[in-house]
């Protein structure tokens, strides 16, 4: 069991930790999701001494990560992949590992052919792909059957067969009783595998709760229809209480009903239904909507081809805003340039720039 009280971490002015207090308990997969530059990494970091609290305490089990005399048998972690020695082979790189935790030689074998890396055992690391190198971090990872694993993006570089293997190898270490607690920007994968999610933003805590109570408190869900005869039954929906919202598209979005009790209800009254479904958020969109206040790091917009350069209001100022467009082009005329002359990126391409060499 891993617990966080108060835990925080400030450098310098900047509090990259806020106050973080949650318990990931044994037997279930623990998601740990929050926006880039939340405080995910740094708070892992601390849980392994990595890093030290400004203020606040973390534990593994009861005791301070420094006062594990043999650290890996009690907790595994993948944190970043490509910390390997390049010159090392995979085994001589888990034996190393394995010695300095007296872990038997024979867990260096054992682990290779977990993760599906027996074959390259002998090869040197410096030439892995990131998905064997990802294999080789979670082998690590694993060496010293620790009843606590944690992952940072393990996913990373995987194959969808190494993605699918790795969410089975996290539900089956959970199901026996481990802790397994994993961090991920993947929101369709965490969704098949976690079961509870710790989220936060800007180093403060925003949820502790199941994935099913999750998504439900942070999204919208409703049940969609479509009907040859909308209006008589929009007038059945309403006379029976319900709110009806009517799309674009000419479908009904009925709120705080089931989808069985609309088609009973349709059923009565002998009305046709070309579609009866119920809408739920994904994982993605929950936590978007939760998470909107506390992204810090914002994309304005994406390039559209051939959109010229955006343009600053005035010198040194932080906002930007695209130059007015060209007016449209006359039938038999080339279309004319825009302002400035140059299209979005010509300052790269073109050589008399200097820039792009």
């Amino acid at each position: 069991m891993i617990e966080l009280q108060g835990l925080t971490k400030r450098y310098g002015d900047k509090t990259a930790v806020d106050h973080l207090t949650f318990t990931v308990r044994p037997g279930v997969v623990t998601g740990f999701l929050g926006p880039n530059g939340a405080g995910k990494s740094t708070t892992m970091r601390m849980l392994l001494g990595l890093d030290t609290p400004t203020s606040g305490d973390v534990r593994i089990d009861g005791r301070h990560y420094a006062q594990l005399s043999e650290p890996l048998k009690h907790i595994g972690a993948l944190l970043d992949a490509k910390a390997i020695h390049g010159g090392r082979t995979a085994y001589n790189h888990l034996l190393c590992i394995a010695q300095s935790n007296r872990i038997p030689a024979h867990r260096v074998s054992e682990v290779l052919e977990t993760v599906g890396l027996t074959a390259v055992a002998r090869k040197r690391s410096k030439g892995f792909s990131l998905g064997m190198g990802q294999r080789l971090g979670i082998a690590a990872a694993l060496l010293g059957d620790p009843e606590i694993l944690m992952f940072d993006e393990p996913v990373n570089g995987l194959d969808p067969e190494g993605i699918h293997w790795i969410r089975n190898l996290m539900k089956g270490l959970a199901a026996q009783g481990r802790t397994v607690f994993v961090s991920s920007h993947l929101m369709s994968e965490m969704a098949l595998t976690a079961e509870h999610l710790i989220v936060i933003g800007r180093g403060r805590l925003l949820a502790d709760t199941s994935m099913a109570d999750f998504i439900e408190k942070n999204s919208r869900s409703y049940v969609r229809v479509r009907t040859p005869q909308p209006e008589r039954f929009k007038d059945v929906l309403t006379a029976a209480g319900h709110t009806v919202v009517t799309t674009g598209d000419g479908s009904f979005e009925i709120t705080g009903t089931e989808a069985a009790q609309l088609g009973e209800l349709a059923a009565q009254h002998q009305l046709v239904l070309h579609e009866l479904s119920p809408q739920r958020a994904s994982l993605e969109e929950a936590f978007m909507q939760l998470t909107a206040e506390s992204v810090e790091y914002h994309a304005h917009g994406a390039v559209t081809p051939g959109a010229p350069p955006p343009m600053p209001v005035a010198p040194g100022a932080q906002q930007w805003q695209q130059p007015p467009a060209a007016p449209p082009a006359q039938p038999g005329q080339p279309p004319q340039q825009q302002p400035g002359g140059q299209q979005w990126g010509s300052q790269w391409r073109n050589p008399g720039s200097g820039k792009g060499r």
